[in-house]
């Protein structure tokens, strides 16, 4: 790190340590600890059963061997409740001492039918990188995307500087290199997306999800291969008839859930819709803007038998993005040189991203041990970008008056741009995958093999032409390609993990290993992965983790195309060796328990396709080839601050950078100079997110979130194509939203079937803050103010706004 920003880092620094030492400074009391296994009546080990505390905001599941651990208040009756589907529930009543630690055996009893579920909120409790995130009261969150990665975003490790889009980055890694998983079937985006406008809503469905776990780096080999993170979702299986519908300015959504008599059938559908029609409006640029974005899902599952059932997902997602922009005045630069860039616009943009998804699981489990999955899967995107734009700008230096006002307009370059594009792309990935798992009464195997076929045409015509005063007329891109790629992919895992039970503490560890073959590049990889945690018996508190292991992640089409559409065939997996280690300290303040959670991690990474990010488009350079690194820090702190409410507080610090092989410049006098390692775009040293929830005391009813980040600023690319190297730097992001909402309705006697009603005030972007997600290079003729023949325009995120939503669910 330099010392540019000196007061700034020593205040990152105290913050570090104050989250380090919060535990001391906070504890109000001591814990006590429980845990278990949960089985069955013939002894078998039950996943992923729930463990909650009755009336607390605390919660957990077991493990694939049935292992639960759980730390509570002391001094006070607690009601242990346990819950999995298919068996009768079990409760117990404990009162444990300060320090304590009770082991119990709990047993259930099969149920002939399915029972109702049951939802277990609290602190969740993790065992390896794996973090449980909590879901309460996620419908009501101040979201700009409207997307469930707005609280991903808030977690250590994850980064995004865009409130408009539902893609982020992990602990260095692009947007290219995080795992999306919902049911254990691999979930597919869009290829052409340039910017976050275009962006409609993400596959995930929140009115669906039962569960999310999260790992930003060191998961298992059962995961893909990419190389970042994973995000895993679980959908419900309900088991009553349910429902909720909302509305407002950005949208609206509905949805239902319910099951058969004889609990063999569930279902669960949504549909939603979304625009940002209204947060567009704060842009600079002025104009008439039409987005829209709809999305329907449905989930099916059906229980044939005692040991066969079949699961159908389905999704449909159809959206469009048009503007016809008319004017634009965006002011930049500083005190001592200000200016004002003045663009009029004609012609109009058009684009279209739909996508259709289904896939069909079939399970056989004779047995709690056994489980059998066959999925097939089958996604379908078309895709088209087109637009014609003529631009006539100008820029003009803010001179201070007379008055010390900058009223004074001196003119110091005009032009005219031409912008056309006719980009289409149809993708066709079809895939079959075999995964079963087999437990153990101390441990389980997990394995699994693909195959999976990939069909890409892809068509491009893009051009823009520049008339700057003092220029010929000139192409400044010119790029068209036809394209088409079929290939296949075939994988295969095997992994296992086992408990032991030492003199010193409970020890779990995994060890799996993961391959890939690419018919395209005709490259085989193989990836050994592995975990280690260790709880000990004498600071029961305490959960160390160690994850170290080898990910690779096989080029996809736009790794391997530049801007021209020129392919690269024979580039190999990106590689990156992780090393993770961590600490979980479980702790009480105010009666009520926390988690104070910390990570140190180092990746090195070789064979690195270098890249370049322009708003959320990702330009990679595959003529290159580089080494990189990226290191760093995450800590967060979790727990009930406001009773019943959990919120946290995330800090992360990065560095990564990587080096290009034989990039040099040559300069004057004819030496050459080897440029060396230059920050990746993705690195942004340091982040904080809070992630808070309030309530009135003496009315609960009345509810307050707050989502806020900051940032520091991310590398830009230069204005010439191609040099990653030579960059710029984007500033800080500033970001503040506050939700405020009322229960208007509560379930009573008087309105049966209606369970809650309320209404939400959003306040997005509360600071006003002026973000930026890239620059415009505006080329002009040297003037006689000696300044530079392109400016760096910046493009600014959405302003304040403000949304109310209408809510009810039954």
């Amino acid at each position: 790190m330099s010392a540019r920003y000196p007061v700034t880092r020593f205040v990152v620094c105290l913050l570090a340590v104050t989250l380090l030492l919060s535990p001391a400074i906070l504890m109000a009391q001591n814990l006590a600890r429980i845990s278990g296994t949960v089985r069955s009546e013939t002894g078998l080990p039950l996943f992923p059963a729930s463990i909650g505390i009755e009336g607390k905001s605390l919660g957990t599941v077991t493990n694939e061997s049935g292992d639960f651990s759980l730390y509570v208040p002391t001094n006070e009756t607690l009601t242990l409740v346990v819950f999995f589907l298919g068996y009768e529930n079990a409760s117990q009543t404990l009162r444990l001492e300060s320090g304590e630690h009770r082991t119990l055996t709990i047993s259930l009893k099969e149920k002939a039918n399915l029972i109702q579920d049951v939802e277990v909120k609290g602190i969740q409790q993790r065992e390896n990188t794996l973090v449980p995130i909590d879901l309460q009261s996620i419908d009501q969150l101040p979201n700009a995307s409207g997307n469930i990665e707005t609280l991903i975003k808030t977690l250590p490790g994850v980064a995004s500087s865009n409130e408009l889009s539902s893609q982020y980055s992990v602990r260095g890694g692009s947007f290219d290199e995080n795992l999306i998983y919902v049911n254990d079937i691999e979930i597919h985006r869009p290829l052409l997306i340039q910017s976050a406008q275009q962006e409609g809503l993400s596959f995930v469905n929140p009115d669906l999800v039962s569960s999310i776990q999260f790992s930003a780096g060191g998961f298992d080999a059962e995961y893909g291969d990419k190389l970042s993170s994973v995000l895993d979702i679980r959908y419900k299986k309900p088991t009553e008839f349910a429902g909720s519908a909302s509305a407002s300015l950005m949208g609206g959504s509905a949805h239902l859930e319910g099951s058969s008599k004889n609990h063999r059938l569930s279902y669960l559908t949504g549909v939603r819709y979304k625009t940002t029609r209204f947060l567009l409006a704060s842009l600079d640029t002025k104009g008439d803007y039409n987005p829209a974005f709809t999305d329907a899902q449905s989930y099916l599952t059906y229980k044939m038998n005692r040991s066969w059932d079949i699961s159908v997902l389905a999704n449909v997602a159809l959206n469009t993005f048009q503007q016809e922009p008319s004017l634009r005045e965006t002011s930049f630069g500083n005190l001592q040189q200000a200016f004002n860039f003045h663009v009029d616009y004609q012609g109009q943009e058009l684009d279209r991203f739909n996508s259709y998804m289904g896939a069909l699981t079939v399970n056989y489990h004779p047995n709690d041990r056994l489980s059998l999955k066959l999925i097939g899967s089958g996604f379908h995107s078309q895709e088209e970008i087109t637009y014609d734009f003529w631009k006539q700008y100008r820029i003009n230096n803010l001179a201070q008056s007379s008055s010390g006002n900058r009223d004074s307009l001196i003119n110091i370059g005009i032009g005219t741009t031409l912008e056309h594009a006719r980009n289409y792309l149809n993708s066709n990935i079809v895939s079959l995958d075999h995964k079963g798992f087999y437990t153990t009464s101390n441990g389980v195997l997990k394995w699994g093999a693909g195959i999976q076929q990939e069909m890409i045409d892809d068509q491009i015509r893009e051009w823009d032409r520049i008339d700057s005063a003092g220029y010929a007329l000139e192409f400044n891109h010119n790029y068209q390609s036809d394209i088409a790629l079929n290939s296949y992919r075939f994988t295969q895992f095997i992994q296992y993990g086992h408990k032991l039970g030492t003199s010193r503490g409970e020890l779990k560890f995994t060890a799996g290993i993961r391959s890939q073959h690419w018919t395209y590049n005709r490259e085989y990889t193989v990836s050994p992965r592995g975990n280690i945690s260790f709880s000990p018996y004498r600071f029961r508190k305490i959960t160390w983790h160690l994850a170290s292991g080898l990910y690779h992640q096989p080029p996809f089409y736009k790794e391997i195309r530049t801007n021209s559409g020129e392919l690269y065939r024979n580039k190999k997996a990106q590689r990156s060796w992780h090393v993770v280690s961590g600490m979980d300290y479980n702790f009480a303040a105010w009666g009520r328990p926390f988690v104070l959670s910390s990570e140190l991690y180092y990746k090195q990474m070789s064979r690195v396709i270098p890249y370049q990010v322009d708003d959320v488009r990702i330009q990679y350079l595959p003529q290159y080839q580089a080494k990189a690194y990226a290191t760093g820090i995450d800590f967060r702190v979790n727990g009930e601050f406001v009773q019943g409410e959990e919120s946290w507080f995330s800090l992360s610090l990065l560095q990564t950078r990587e080096d290009i092989f034989n990039d040099y410049i040559e300069k004057s006098d004819g030496t050459v100079s080897y440029l060396g390692y230059y920050r990746r775009p993705t690195d942004q040293w340091f982040n904080f997110s809070i992630f808070f929830r309030d309530n009135l005391p003496m009315n609960p009813n009345y509810k307050v979130f707050l989502l806020a980040t900051l940032t520091s600023g991310l590398p830009y690319p230069g204005p010439i194509d191609n040099q990653p190297s030579v960059q710029y730097e984007l500033g800080s992001y500033r970001r503040v939203d506050l939700g405020f909402s009322r229960v208007i309705i509560k379930d009573n006697k008087n309105r049966p079937g209606t369970r809650e009603v309320w209404i939400s005030l959003e306040i997005l972007n509360v600071l006003g803050a002026d973000n930026k997600v890239s620059y415009d290079w505006v080329r002009t003729v040297q003037s006689d103010y000696g300044l530079n023949a392109y400016f760096a325009v910046p493009n600014k995120l959405t302003g304040r706004a403000f949304n109310l939503r209408l809510s009810a669910s039954f």
